[in-house]
């Protein structure tokens, strides 16, 4: 068999530490194998997808040393690798779905759909919804369908029994039926769903095992019996488990920095970035815990992954950072790292206009811009002792202007200002009263370089990575205060 597997990563948003860890291990098992690796680019979702992310994916992928053999940017025999360039090829095994009877045509509305759930809730049963749910009577149906009515593909599944699934780590998995319900594949604007998506690409595409995270495990019934209507083999399953927080949750960025960009920006060497990942529920076989990505590949069993939770820990991260700056790099590559991380010229172009206005002597440089070429700002809550606002209010505005830069589309500095300047709207307050305590969080001084330039330069990552810092150095949010926040900025979006 050629062992075929991929990465499909959604281009809405930064890259992901999550996505890295699934790439690496997709692409190890590939390389243990003599197999090829390929990476896909899932942007179905045309309001969040965007070139700018895509990209990012690329880069931060590439800045770890991994590497694929087709790909939208390489190209390949199986093309495109974009799945938004391929909807005609969806829209063609839908309808085949349609014609066997193993999917329909669902012309239910938002309001109507909401309406059974609640139904169902209220009735204590399960909330997915089967086709008998869906039906509407022959003559409403052909109605709408007669007056061109807007109208999802679902596909049929059985109301009740078991659904059996093989993975390569956890052994038989079953799934009642009652859970899984009749899961849209073509959305009213033609577009697939992940999940038909999924299955068609990944048959087309050759691919003979799919490593993905366990929160995959309930829809993979719904993808086995794909294979099945359409009389496909299904390729090899094995679910991940997740990366988690030290306190056992998810991983997640409101507990740990998941961003790739952001350790870049920190100044993380990649080869420990990828070691560290590398060490996430797998150990080599001498459990050394220093190896490099050669080394991963020369010794790869997936059967090492072990299936408890591994705990993304930073600070062994940095630890382990710093025996690779210490180990690795004389003074030499020393200096070539540190040019290579910020002190490179298309960096330092961005941030001269920045400065030399701004500036009487060299030495002033440094401490007027010492904030392009740190981490995270040496704060307390004394340097927001000039701000003239309360404690909850300081938090409020820092935690709304966080989840404004969160849903960005595209991070430049007309669209942070147009951001910014909705906030200061709705907190009451002027441009620059409003601006004072982001001004802190963002430089560590209350006196530097203009906030929103660098915001622009210093990019989504750490922009949102130091305003975070900022809101748990005055207290963090409580969970009191959380439920208040989200009811009113829900109110405000």
């Amino acid at each position: 068999m050629n062992v075929r597997t991929r990465i499909a990563p959604s281009p809405t948003g930064d890259p992901h530490v999550g996505t890295a860890y699934i790439a690496l291990f997709n692409l190890c098992f590939a390389r243990q194998h003599g197999g090829q690796f390929i990476l896909r680019i899932e942007d179905t979702d045309r309001v969040r997808s965007t070139a700018e992310s895509e990209q990012m994916i690329l880069d931060s992928l590439r800045w770890l040393g991994l590497e694929w053999d087709e790909g939208p940017d390489v190209g390949g025999p199986h093309g495109p690798y974009r799945q938004s360039e391929r909807g005609d090829i969806y829209g063609e095994y839908a309808r085949q779905l349609i014609a066997s009877g193993h999917a329909f045509k669902c012309y239910r509305t938002a309001e109507e759909l909401d309406e059974l759930r609640e139904s169902r809730k209220a009735a204590g049963m399960q909330l997915a919804l089967k086709p008998a749910d869906l039906a509407l009577p022959a003559d409403e149906a052909a109605r709408r369908e007669r007056e061109g009515w807007p109208h999802v593909v679902r596909m049929k599944v059985p109301s009740d029994g078991t659904c059996v699934i093989q993975d390569m780590l956890r052994g038989t998995i079953e799934v009642d039926w009652a859970q899984v319900d009749a899961q849209v594949l073509l959305k009213s604007d033609g577009m697939p769903t992940y999940h038909l998506a999924n299955v068609v690409d990944d048959h087309l595409m050759g691919i003979t095992h799919v490593l993905r995270g366990e929160e995959w495990i309930n829809s993979a019934p719904k993808h086995q019996l794909l294979y099945e209507y359409f009389g496909w083999e299904m390729p090899a399953l094995c679910h991940m488990p997740l990366l988690r927080n030290p306190d056992k949750s998810k991983l997640s960025k409101r507990k740990n920095p998941t961003s790739i960009n952001y350790y870049r920006r920190m100044g993380f060497l990649p080869q420990a970035v990828l070691n560290y990942l590398g060490r996430m529920g797998w150990s080599m076989p001498d459990e050394r815990e220093k190896f490099s990505l050669d080394e991963m590949m020369a010794h790869f069993d997936i059967q090492r992954v072990s299936l408890g939770g591994p705990v993304f820990d930073l600070e062994k991260l940095t630890w382990l950072n710093g025996v690779y700056i210490r180990e690795e790099l004389d003074d030499q590559a020393f200096l070539e790292e540190l040019m290579k991380w910020a002190f490179n010229e298309e960096y330092v172009r961005e941030i001269l206009p920045q400065v030399r206005p701004r500036v009487e002597t060299l030495s002033q440089v440094i401490p007027l811009a010492g904030h392009f070429f740190s981490g995270l700002p040496a704060i307390d809550e004394e340097s927001f002792d000039d701000v003239k606002l309360g404690r909850e209010e300081l938090i409020r505005l820092l935690q709304f202007l966080v989840w404004r830069l969160e849903a960005m589309p595209a991070w430049h500095k007309a669209a942070l200002l147009a951001e910014v300047k909705a906030l200061a709207e709705h907190f009451e307050l002027k441009m620059k009263a409003f601006l004072a305590p982001v001004f802190i969080a963002i430089t560590g001084s209350s006196s530097s370089t203009s906030v929103m330039d660098a915001m622009a330069i210093l990019g989504s990552d750490m922009t949102r990575a130091r305003l975070r810092h900022a809101i748990e150095v005055l207290g963090g949010v409580s969970k009191k205060q959380a439920k208040r926040f989200e009811k009113e900025y829900r109110e405000l979006s």
